[in-house]
């Protein structure tokens, strides 16, 4: 058992350097900048430290070695966080010596989700842990390491994670398993013959020797054989034989079902306790929706059956040389009455029990050794966590929850902490993510979109489009264009200009204009030419509010389900730059407006945005407008009757001045939402 990646690299760095035939390398991730080096942050075998260049100067030493690296073909939605371009990084110079592979084979929505590599079949690796950048760490955790940031030189969190190498049959069968998988990417391998000759490098201890070993795997169903769900049966089955203790790390806890057996087997077995570790907070807005968002959903089982108590759910914490930090957990390991230890790719979520390919090894001890070894490989765990031995946990084991429970309450410096489930993300945006981004089973779009786009959906999705985009080209195209003149508006206003109503009358133009769509620039210059520079201003300010108010209100009662599907993917877009990023976002987009002024009204209703950040927002947004047309109102109403080279001088001369403001605007709200922060 390796824990945490500088092991994991160090022993994987060794083992290749005894590869002779054939390499697989099977994975979620994978980046050609990745520090393949272990605790000590440096390699004396001379080749490059990175792992594309190590790979490429090991062909050159190595004449027969062939390397077949087989990658997700991840979805758009990560390709921010990967490398572009990395078959090209891998496989230039290399003869075809490196095959690369992105594998497409699986259905959208569905990941290649296995960590394997596997050198000439007789040796394997299978854990949690992607050959990718962010990953490297030692069992330290320390708050801040040198040697723990990306190629770009950005630091990132301590990362914990566990990964498992064998030998023997355990090796041939992943070989197997990567064989089958490369070919179902649509990709040939020459056979590797399994070879008699050592691979396992002097420098890894074994653990264990002679163990029974299983192999738990997540495959989908093809046209030529069925799915496989061997991860999701024997998580059920190996809780199902627990009597007295069950520890698991796992990045995300999702699957209601398995809580539901967890919480259930404590309520049979009262001497049944279960410690859970996993990370305090997900790193992107997606994991924390869809991951993170069930949380609330996997501990309501325990607290129904009344088992709680015997429950903890912890994330690792340290704090050192004065910086406190949150471990990142991304290990998927399990260990119950140590005697069944199992590691390996599966999270506890929906999609690792049926919607994405995984694999787990899994031992059984059947001696007094294998039993010492499993004991002895959870309390490293715990105790590399709080900072403890081995020896100290074991004279705890009788009220181990206790102990752990005591050590971080007394201020220690590593502690496992309680997760607040109650803090979970919720609300709409999390109801409509959560089933797609964590499924039981592969997301069957096609039959979907042929459920959602009948001919009523169709008919009335049409029919709303039609109307919109009528209504649009109806101000630009027909006689109504007329009406939006700056100076006709402005005519209009300026009858009642001397009334004290004035104002008033403004302001129910601009809710009006919002209603049906009308350009409320045009609403706002109008207003600054016919009641001056200050009324103008006032005026076209709470004409601007109160148009959006009256919006966001009937946003905020279609609500986003209902107003997302009548206005489908465009609404998603402006939707997302405005959820969650609060005053900020919506003072950006009213500057640089992408999408009309009453839509953005309406969709920031239909989120989860609070009123008051959606209206502070709105007012420093617009202001830069507001204040320009005002100040310069009848230049502009000057260029709006008479357009000439005279009067399109001092336009443009304004529009630069608008753009500067905006600038400055811009930056005042960055660095104001930096020191919020």
């Amino acid at each position: 058992m390796l824990n945490d990646a500088a092991e994991y690299f160090g022993a994987l760095r060794d083992t290749l350097l005894l590869a002779e035939w054939q390499v697989y390398i099977i994975g979620w991730d994978i980046h050609s900048k990745t520090r393949l080096v272990g605790p000590s942050g440096r390699a004396a075998d001379g080749l490059p430290i990175e792992l594309g260049a190590f790979l490429s100067e090991l062909l050159k030493v190595k004449p027969m070695l062939r390397i077949n690296i087989l990658i997700w073909d991840f979805a758009a939605l990560y390709a921010v966080e990967r490398e572009w371009h990395s078959a090209d990084k891998f496989t230039v110079e290399s003869d075809d010596r490196i095959q690369f592979c992105m594998d497409a084979s699986l259905p959208l929505g569905s990941s290649e989700h296995q960590k394997i590599v596997v050198i000439d079949h007789v040796v394997a690796f299978v854990g949690g842990l992607d050959l990718t950048i962010r990953r490297w760490d030692t069992s330290e955790h320390l708050a801040a390491h040198p040697l723990r940031h990306d190629p770009d030189g950005k630091a990132y969190p301590p990362f914990h994670d566990v990964q498992c190498m064998v030998e023997g049959e355990a090796a041939a069968a992943l070989g197997e398993i990567a064989t089958a998988r490369w070919a179902t990417a649509g990709r040939a391998s020459k056979g590797c013959e399994t070879v008699e000759c050592e691979r396992w490098p002097a420098s890894v201890l074994a653990g264990a020797r002679q163990v029974q070993t299983g192999i738990a795997r997540t495959e989908l169903r093809t046209a030529s054989q069925g799915g496989i769900d061997e991860v999701a049966r024997l998580f059920e089955a190996s809780i199902g034989s627990a009597s007295r203790f069950i520890y698991i790390e796992n990045q995300f806890i999702s699957a209601t079902k398995i809580a539901e057996a967890l919480a259930q087997r404590m309520v049979d077995v009262p001497s049944l306790h279960v410690l859970i570790v996993t990370p305090k907070a997900h790193l992107s807005w997606l994991e924390s929706r869809a991951m993170q968002g069930g949380r609330g959903g996997f501990i309501g089982p325990f607290v129904t059956a009344g088992v709680a108590g015997r429950l903890r759910i912890l994330y690792p914490s340290v704090h050192d040389h004065g910086l406190s930090a949150a471990v990142m957990v991304h290990s998927k390991v399990m260990i119950v009455d140590d005697r069944f230890l199992r590691i390996g790719s599966a999270n506890l979520n929906n999609r690792s029990m049926g919607a994405d390919t995984e694999c787990d090894l899994a031992f059984e001890a059947t001696t007094v050794e294998h039993r010492n070894f499993i004991s002895s490989l959870r309390r490293r765990l715990i105790g590399h966590f709080c900072g403890v031995t081995e020896v100290e946990l074991a004279g705890h084991e009788d009220d181990l929850l206790g102990f752990v429970d005591f050590h971080a309450q007394n201020g220690a410096g590593r502690a496992l902490l309680p997760i607040d489930c109650e803090r979970t993300p919720a609300g709409a945006v999390t109801g409509i993510i959560q089933p797609i981004a964590d499924p039981k089973q592969p997301l069957d779009l096609e039959r979907a979109a042929r459920r959602m786009w009948n001919g009523r959906t169709l008919l009335a999705v049409c029919g709303t489009v039609v109307a919109l985009a009528g209504l649009a080209l109806a101000w630009r195209m027909t006689s109504l264009s007329d009406y939006t003149d700056i100076g006709y508006v402005a005519s209009f206003i300026s009858q009642h200009s001397h009334s004290a109503w004035a104002p008033l009358l403004a302001v129910m133009v601009f809710v009006l204009g919002g209603l049906i769509v009308f350009p409320v620039i045009v609403i706002v210059a109008a207003t600054a030419v016919a009641l001056g520079p200050w009324m103008g201003a006032i005026s076209a300010t709470a004409g601007v509010l109160a148009s959006a108010l009256v919006l966001f209100l009937i946003g905020r009662f279609l609500g986003h389900r209902r107003l997302q599907s009548l206005l489908g993917a465009r609404a998603l877009r402006v939707q997302d730059r405005i959820t969650g990023k609060g005053v900020v976002a919506v003072a950006m987009i009213r500057m640089v407006p992408v999408a009309p002024f009453s839509l953005v009204n309406m969709l920031a209703g239909a989120s989860q945005l609070r009123l008051s950040d959606f209206l502070l927002g709105t007012v420093l947004g617009m202001a830069p407008g507001i204040v320009t047309m005002a100040a310069f109102g009848a230049q502009i109403a000057d260029f709006a009757k008479n357009s000439s080279w005279s009067t399109a001088v001092p336009l443009g001369l304004i529009v630069l001045l608008w753009i500067a403001i905006c600038l400055a605007v811009q930056f005042i709200v960055t660095w104001w939402s930096g020191r919020r922060t």
